[in-house]
């Protein structure tokens, strides 16, 4: 066994530690969906019913909206359920498909992460130190919104650098891949089509 393969078997446990905090977190934020379906109801009610709205009210069902699409964003890259172009990637052979992900990770992934970091920390402390509020009448204070930035950001680079430690596992033989038989979202809408389409 190499030393890169021996430094890859010490990397896993922590890799595994990563997927499952990023796993619980997502599948418990991914609820705040039905929170803001809620707000937005309760609130378009209100306005319809009584004529009247409250921005503060308006604002939180962005704001948790905002949570579910930045916190969950790590769960999504872990489910490798990110964008890509399935049609062309599917295509190509494995070991290529492997080798753009490990680019895609180290080269764009991560350095933009780390950018986003080093950019929202004095973005989000500004906003702190003067307790931004919103500009709308009742609206909102504006820095638990800008802290979503960095906290997100810092979560999807320690997710990233788990799934750079695991795509290069996988490539040297350590652990299986857990998305090669993964059949993409479309696929499967497009199979269940196809299935419904048969039946007639």
């Amino acid at each position: 066994m190499g030393a890169l393969d021996a430094i890859l078997k010490a990397l896993l446990p922590a890799t595994r530690a990563v997927d499952a905090a990023t796993t619980w977190i997502g599948k418990r934020l991914a609820w705040l969906i039905l929170a803001a379906v809620l707000v937005s109801a309760v609130n378009a009610t209100v306005r319809k019913v009584f004529d009247t709205s409250s921005n503060a009210w308006l604002e939180l069902q962005w704001v948790l909206f905002s949570v579910v699409f930045l916190l969950c964003s790590p769960w999504t890259l872990l489910a490798n359920e990110h964008i890509r172009i399935d049609i062309v990637n599917n295509l190509l052979p494995k070991r290529v498909r492997d080798w753009i992900d490990v680019v895609g990770h180290a080269f764009f992934l991560l350095p933009l992460t780390i950018v986003m970091i080093v950019t929202g920390i004095p973005f989000f402390w500004r906003s702190f130190e003067i307790n931004e509020q919103s500009g709308n009448a009742g609206g909102l204070p504006q820095w638990p919104s800008k802290a979503l930035i960095m906290i997100a950001f810092a979560m999807l680079l320690v997710q990233g650098l788990s799934e750079l430690i695991k795509r290069f596992a996988i490539m040297r033989d350590l652990i299986p891949d857990p998305h090669a038989s993964q059949t993409s979202t479309i696929e499967a809408e497009v199979e269940q089509l196809v299935d419904a389409i048969e039946k007639r």
